[in-house]
């Protein structure tokens, strides 16, 4: 579900975007109804004195600037330290994923490499056996001849889309495994 914006136009909305609150907790706050609180904020509704009087506590802590949105703003410095558990869940997840992609992109480079080598010495290959050593090895020489050349093909494009695809995804894994491994290194332990 989208967060809605919560408009600063009113110093109801300026409260309740600064602080977090829905209108049913600010309501409650302010000791009204939640349609009080809607009709004030879409202006269809002055802010009556008692109101105002009621709110006095959390206006007067409202900063002078504009108030960006919380997920443009860096985590507060009075946020607690993260629970290392999870933390280091998702790190071990991470890196087991990476290691499984890895073993993968290995197979992938081998077919890539062996297909490279049968590229380069399936001319020489197909020329030596086009010239059969007797009548009867010319429809062998021929069979093996196609064969010889379906491997230089068996790294397709596709098999390199799927190459990139597991690289990177690996290496989104690595770095998300480094960022918690620095994250957990970084936090206090508490009670340790």
């Amino acid at each position: 579900m989208a967060r809605r914006f919560i408009s600063t136009d009113t110093p109801i909305g300026a409260v309740r975007r600064y602080f977090g609150l829905k209108q049913h907790e600010l309501s409650l706050f302010l000791d009204v109804g939640k349609a009080i609180i809607g009709h004030i904020e879409a202006g269809r509704r002055d802010l009556s004195f008692t109101l105002r009087h009621r709110l006095w506590p959390l206006t007067r802590h409202l900063p002078a600037t504009p108030i960006l949105p919380p997920d443009d703003e860096p985590l507060p410095a009075t946020a607690p330290a993260p629970e290392a558990a999870p933390l280091a869940a998702r790190r071990n997840y991470c890196r087991a994923k990476a290691t499984v992609l890895r073993f993968e992109l290995g197979k992938l480079t081998a077919r890539a490499v062996y297909a490279s080598r049968w590229q380069q010495v399936m001319p020489a290959v197909v020329a030596d056996l086009a010239a059969p050593a007797s009548p009867e090895d010319e429809d062998m020489n021929a069979a093996i001849s196609r064969w010889v050349q379906t491997l230089a093909r068996r790294f397709k494009p596709s098999h390199a889309a799927r190459y990139h695809l597991l690289r990177l995804q690996a290496e989104a894994y690595e770095t998300e495994a480094a960022a918690l491994d620095a994250l957990l290194f970084s936090t206090p332990r508490h009670g340790v």
